[in-house]
């Protein structure tokens, strides 16, 4: 017994030393204000902030300093929700609907619930040493985390201590711990959300210490954190998503195929390459010019701006000889003026650089040459970069490229208009994206902006950030790293992250590495083949088997606009991600919390991409909640196992969810010609599915906030299958200034394994080997349309 009673006050020791706050801080009291709570501690004060119901910020205010009530990623503003205070003789409790914060006084203890359930508590809290301010937090064993920005280290991130400093890995393969986007945000398996909401550099320790602690370290700014909560993955994103900001709507040619590479030096073979597209009868919507348009060599011309007039005699002529082609022209810019550029003398003039400590230009050298950089947190450099953007938009320019954005070479002792270099690193990519977004804001309210950029923060997607996963190997190690960076990323608000499509660095020529990459692009956010020139990125140069195999991916991404355009509308409006890990399917299961080799494009569609050469086969991972049916095939699948499959030359594994609706085009060349008078939707019946439904967004691709302006149109799609009777539902809703057009459908229903006995009113043919049922369905007014089948 003794033993015993030994055991349980040496486990309540070690439990209280593991849980236990800062013994030295001591609560002292709380008041209540209209949207926030203030708790006094000995040595400080907390700020407790709520964001509705399912967010809450907490700020610790040290004696002797202020509240910081700026930040560079919460766009949300608060709201005033119902808070219950509750008091006992050692808990203080701040209760809303959803979330509770519960301190306890003696010993010092700030915990979070969710729904009454313990989320994470405050370790340490708040505290410092010789290098850095910590913020740390209490972790369970059986935790996962995700998180931390774009990095290459397997679905589950914890063990690492991973360094916030933006900075490029080039060439980098199956593993990186330190890449182009570092984002102070981790999630848990436990389904919660920790935003770390301060922007100097610093560290994100996932436990490295195998102390089941979680510690944000940085060398100054703000002591302010979000705890982010809900009821399944896609609200958790979605609570992260509104608070930092909604992705606008890109422009539908984004959505096309992009013809780039390491570089085009001039105008004549820009045009050449966009004519072997249309010759090939390739799909082409956008052709992006590296940094040979304003410059003959790779060094010393960065900052020059303007196309060279040898290499490019008439870029006017050669962007409007592009677009009506319906090719978009997207142009590199980069951060950086050269001390031998023609603009530099300006840039001095003008005061728009970074400067020493003595107030002049800081100059340093690097790859490029010797530079300074553009100041953007100063108005004068923020509107000179911006007037350098305007000029080539009036020419024509549809689309930005913001390369090296990290920034690439970044001194800790130059100074920008808001602090250190160290200070604003991480958000410089951030506030140029913000600036050229809000650029177009102001002067072109009518265009929705293409920004590419290399590097970025929390909250970059509200200002249209389109990210890229950096200067990858072309190798089949950097092709394995793509779905988790970018299933990551998408969690993490930036949703259009993607891959140089056949890898970046090196000259590497594989075709069946260059083909399998392709094919994993249809279902990933950019279509964007780029490469070194060494070896040719545009499937128009490749050998013929290739350029074939090549050309039926990228007829397969067009075929399949309207689906990935209401995926953009999704995101839009929630902040779904367009890739979706497993686990939003299964939340519980442990395979599905590490799994990056399948995953969902959309809600409808598995996917499987080849990431090793020579497979004859492969594992996927089928989720437990539905059927699945092979999309090239039509052959089913039950859920909740894992198969090998058979794998062929012409595509990956790809499946469709039982009873969606997946709405296609035919092949064009360019999303100028896209429409949906007439379109194919398929639906993939399966009679253990008794309901089920879907919605197809349409705008016209190109107006910025077309929905909140009622410049859509949504068509809706149910299914209902009860007995032998299945009947489809089709409704067009329209935006209050949306023009009716008359619409064609075909209804093409699989595994339909047996001749309907009736469907009355239209016409329809049935198709015995393929097992497939094919109904034209004209939409010629807003009246709802149903299909009755007798099967």
């Amino acid at each position: 017994m003794k033993f015993i009673k030994l055991f349980i006050y040496l486990f309540f020791l070690s439990t209280t030393f593991l849980y236990a706050q800062n013994s030295t801080r001591k609560f002292e009291s709380i008041t209540k204000h209209n949207t926030f709570v203030e708790v006094k501690t000995n040595d400080g004060q907390y700020r407790f902030q709520p964001y509705g119901n399912e967010i809450i910020e907490t700020s610790f205010i040290p004696n002797g300093e202020t509240f910081a009530s700026n930040s560079h990623a919460v766009v949300l503003k608060p709201t005033e929700v119902e808070m219950q205070i509750v008091e006992t003789s050692n808990f203080t409790e701040i209760k809303m609907l959803d979330i509770s914060v519960k301190i306890k006084h003696l010993p010092f203890q700030v915990s979070y619930y969710y729904e009454g359930k313990l989320l994470t508590s405050e370790k340490n809290g708040f505290s410092k040493n010789d290098k850095y301010e910590v913020l740390d937090f209490n972790l369970t064993s059986e935790e996962i985390l995700y998180g931390g920005g774009a990095r290459a280290l397997g679905m589950n991130r914890r063990g690492y201590r991973l360094e916030l400093y933006n900075k490029a890995h080039y060439g980098y393969e199956t593993h990186s711990e330190l890449m182009n986007f570092t984002i102070p945000l981790v999630y848990s398996s436990k389904m919660y959300a920790i935003h770390f909401d301060n922007a100097p550099i610093g560290y994100l320790d996932l436990d490295s210490s195998k102390t089941n602690t979680l510690s944000y370290e940085t060398i100054s700014g703000r002591k302010t954190y979000q705890i982010i909560a809900g009821d399944d993955w896609e609200e958790v994103v979605e609570n992260y998503v509104s608070l930092t900001g909604f992705q606008p709507m890109i422009p539908r040619w984004a959505l096309g195929n992009f013809s780039s590479r390491f570089g085009y030096h001039s105008q004549e073979e820009t045009l050449n390459t966009i004519q072997k597209f249309n010759d090939e009868e390739i799909p082409v919507d956008a052709i992006i010019l590296d940094l040979y348009w304003f410059g003959k060599e790779m060094k010393g011309t960065m900052g020059n701006f303007e196309f060279d007039k040898d290499s490019f005699p008439n870029p006017k002529k050669m962007i409007k000889e592009l677009n009506d082609k319906g090719v978009k022209t997207i142009l590199i810019t980069e951060p950086f003026v050269l001390t031998t550029s023609s603009k530099w003398g300006e840039a001095v003039e003008k005061n728009i650089l970074g400067l020493t400590k003595e107030g002049k230009p800081y100059t340093y050298d690097f790859y490029f040459g010797n530079t300074g950089i553009i100041d953007i947190f100063k108005e004068s450099g923020k509107n000179w970069f911006w007037n350098v953007y305007k000029k080539h938009i009036d020419f024509g320019v549809a689309g930005w490229w913001g390369d090296l954005g990290e920034p690439e070479v970044h001194p800790s002792d130059l100074l920008h208009a808001t602090g250190t270099a160290d200070e604003v690193h991480n958000v410089y990519g951030h506030n140029w994206a913000k600036l050229v977004f809000e650029g177009y804001q102001n002067d072109f309210p009518n265009q929705r902006p293409f920004i590419l950029m290399r590097a970025g923060y929390s909250g970059s997607q509200h200002y249209g950030m389109i990210p890229w996963s950096g200067d990858v190997n072309r190798t089949w190690g950097g092709l394995q790293s793509q779905v988790e960076i970018s299933l990551q990323m998408g969690m993490q608000g930036l949703a259009y992250m993607h891959s140089d499509l056949g890898g970046f660095a090196g000259a590497n020529l594989d075709d069946e590495l260059y083909t399998r990459w392709l094919q994993y692009g249809v279902f990933q956010p950019i279509y964007r083949p780029h490469a070194q020139e060494d070896v040719p990125s545009e499937p128009v140069f490749r050998e013929s088997k290739t350029k074939v195999l090549a050309k039926k991916a990228i007829e397969l991404r067009y075929q399949l606009l309207p689906y990935n355009y209401s995926l953009v509308f999704e995101n839009n409006q929630k902040g779904t991600p367009l890739m979706r890990p497993l686990f939003f399917e299964e939340a519980t299961n442990i395979s599905a919390l590490n799994n990056d080799k399948t995953y969902l494009w959309g809600r409808n569609l598995l996917v499987s991409p080849v990431v090793k050469p020579g497979l004859k086969q492969q594992e996927v991972t089928f989720p437990v909640n539905s059927n699945w049916y092979n999309f090239y095939t039509g052959e089913k699948v039950e859920g909740g196992q894992i198969l090998t499959v058979n794998l062929v030359e012409e595509s990956i594994p790809t499946y469709v969810r039982a009873s969606s609706f997946i709405p296609m085009v035919k092949t064009i060349q360019n999303t100028t010609q896209y429409n949906l008078n007439k379109f194919d939707v398929h639906f993939y019946f399966d009679e253990s599915v008794s309901e089920s439904a879907y919605q197809l967004y349409n705008d016209d691709g190109e107006t910025p906030n077309a929905f909140e302006k009622g410049q859509y149109e949504i068509i809706e799609f149910e299914s209902k299958f009860e007995k032998d009777d299945l009947t489809i539902e089709i409704e067009r809703k329209l935006g209050e200034n949306y023009n009716f057009s008359s619409k064609e459908i075909q209804l093409i229903l699989h595994n339909i394994s047996t001749k309907p006995k009736k469907i009355k009113g239209y016409n329809y043919t049935w198709n015995e080997a393929e097992k497939t049922v094919v109904i034209a369905v004209s939409l010629n007014n807003l009246k709802e349309k149903t299909i009755k089948i007798k099967l």
